[in-house]
């Protein structure tokens, strides 16, 4: 049986990007269908790291409205390292020990580069936490229920066997339970289905790839000390799992890392730098994991009942295009790295929020030439630079007394702040550090900077950014009678039902008359040059009585 769904964008693959894409779409009258090949959400161990830009851009769009044990942002947030002992199995807090080879180190408000502890992540006062730790289950399951409650249409179960886009559109055809079959047709299609893309496939993107050097296993289990009793990963150094506490231990010949989850399991990573190489389909055993994790430790481990076995490694890969014609890749379809530091699950967010607004807004016919082309633009150098960074944290990692010195140096420099608060590791792995490709080299300061949450004080009272976004629309603020007196208003006046207005009190630290804000929460101008009217005209094409549309500095046309 063949059934058919129209709608105007088909997002394939259910996990948090894809959810988080449809949310952006759906919240703003757009039809959106989610094609997911698993039948219900994933409950195996993912990533469980969210990191502070992407979380300030998830709040912006309202998207962790809800999610149980977050606080969300405000006057009283922010200002202070992740702080707090992580989150349980189905719950939210802001440190712990996340996917790949690790997450955050522990409770206390650290974090960790290369497994060197000591990188303090910090963020303005009015933003929620720097590391925001929340099992991926938990995050899938609270995005698809505010899916759903925006009218998102959610296929579980059905696997995509092709794909398809001409002039007029898209189609998506997916294989379901009992042999059914369905054909969403649409105007767009995001692929945001995972490393093992069917859409980046299909659709013929092309890939650039780094090739695997090491060996990586990760799994729940319980272990056993020599005398064959069950064992526990004490705090610190030593005791329970085989002499090794929990955390992070760096061996001769590779490393483990431990954390205890409850009820006597064990999580373990382990990382073999000279490994064998062998494929991800290819299936763990609880022997193979004994013998690598024996072999890494030095010692004799015994391993058991496992809970999950799964392996992975360096192999890194990036999409040469995010779009091509009528289809987009979001996340892991578009971007794979080592997972070191619970980078990619942020990434793969951040790829969601910016895509998704600017795909709304060029569905409903409210979006400037070249608009969606800046989604690559953005986006793509951001995973570049994941993907660099996480590279040269594996080098840092790699065993061999003649790294010693090197890691050395790097923990002395992050226990003198050298990538502490507003360091350049922290803006880095915490990505707050992402400024916008500048629209020319005079462009005022604040153009392509993601603005804090900072209070404000208007006609109606006192507001915040956050909650001055929270339409989803641009925001146009107008400080003091500068602001009010440029002519900035009137320039905007063509784009009415597009841009919010709002007149504010001064705010020093700004040192603008006025600013237009992107839904997301980054900068699109700043008075100090020409007015905002070309902005508006290149992002949301043209005002209300103008001709064509403006083009986006370095868009295709």
């Amino acid at each position: 049986m063949v059934g058919g769904v129209r709608v105007q964008v088909v997002v394939v693959g259910g996990g948090p990007v894809g959810l988080v894409v449809a949310c952006e779409l759906a919240g703003r009258g757009v039809s959106v269908v989610v094609v997911e090949a698993e039948s219900g959400v994933c409950r195996r161990p993912k990533a469980t790291t969210l990191h502070a830009r992407a979380v300030q851009c998830l709040v912006r769009g309202g998207h962790l409205d809800g999610l149980p044990g977050f606080a969300g942002a405000g006057a009283g947030a922010g200002g202070t390292g992740s702080g707090g002992a992580g989150a349980g199995a189905g719950g939210v807090g802001a440190a712990g020990t996340g996917a790949g080879v690790g997450g955050g180190a522990g409770s206390g408000g650290g974090f960790h580069f290369a497994g060197i502890p000591g990188l303090s992540i910090s963020v303005p006062v009015g933003e929620p936490v720097g590391v925001l730790k929340c099992a991926q289950e938990v995050l899938e399951r609270h995005f698809e229920g505010r899916a759903r409650a925006l009218g998102v249409r959610v296929l579980r179960g059905y696997r995509v066997v092709g794909v398809w886009q001409g002039a007029g559109g898209v189609r998506v055809s997916a294989e379901g339970p009992g042999g059914r079959r369905v054909v969403c047709s649409g105007v767009y299609v995001v692929g945001a289905d995972g490393a093992r893309s069917v859409v980046r496939e299909l659709a013929g993107f092309a890939s650039g790839t780094f090739p695997a050097t090491v060996s990586a296993m990760a799994a729940d289990v319980r272990v056993e000390e020599a005398g064959g009793t069950a064992g526990t990963a004490g705090a610190g150094g030593s005791g329970g799992f085989g002499g090794l506490g929990a955390g992070w231990h760096r061996t001769p010949r590779g490393w483990i890392v431990v954390k205890e989850v409850g009820g006597g399991v064990v999580r373990l990573r382990t990382l073999n730098c000279g490994g064998a190489q062998v494929g991800r389909g290819v299936p763990l055993s609880v022997e193979e994991l004994r013998r690598e994790v024996s072999w890494i430790a030095g010692r004799e481990v015994g391993v058991r009942d496992a809970w999950w076995l799964s392996r992975f490694s360096d192999f890194s890969r990036l999409a040469r295009s995010y779009r091509r014609g009528r289809v987009f890749l979001a996340g892991d379809a578009a971007h794979v790295h080592f997972p070191i530091g619970g980078q990619g699950l942020s990434t793969g967010l951040l790829d969601a929020v910016d895509l998704g607004w600017k795909l709304a807004f060029a569905v409903r016919g409210m979006a400037g030439v070249g608009l969606l082309d800046t989604y690559d633009l953005e986006r793509r150098p951001a995973a570049q630079r994941v993907i660099d960074h996480t590279r040269a944290q594996l080098a840092l990692m790699r065993p061999g007394p003649e790294l010693d010195p090197l890691r050395a140096l790097f923990g002395e420099l992050l226990a003198r702040g050298g990538g502490g608060e507003g360091g350049v590791l922290a803006g880095m792995v915490s990505g707050q550090d992402t400024v916008l490709p500048a629209r020319g080299v005079d462009s005022p300061e604040w153009e392509g900077r993601f603005l804090p949450n900072v209070q404000l004080v208007t006609g109606q009272g006192p507001t915040d950014v956050v909650g001055l976004l929270g339409e989803g629309r641009p925001l146009l603020l107008l400080f003091g009678e500068q602001g009010g007196s440029g002519g900035y208003e009137e320039q905007a006046r063509g784009w009415a039902g597009v841009v919010r207005v709002v007149h504010a009190e001064p705010v020093p630290e700004f040192g603008c008359e006025a600013l237009l804000v992107r839904p997301d929460g980054y900068v699109a101008w700043a008075s100090g040059g020409e007015g905002p009217a070309a902005v508006l005209r290149a992002y949301f094409g043209a005002g209300a009585g103008e001709g064509a549309g403006g083009v986006l500095a370095g868009a295709a046309g």
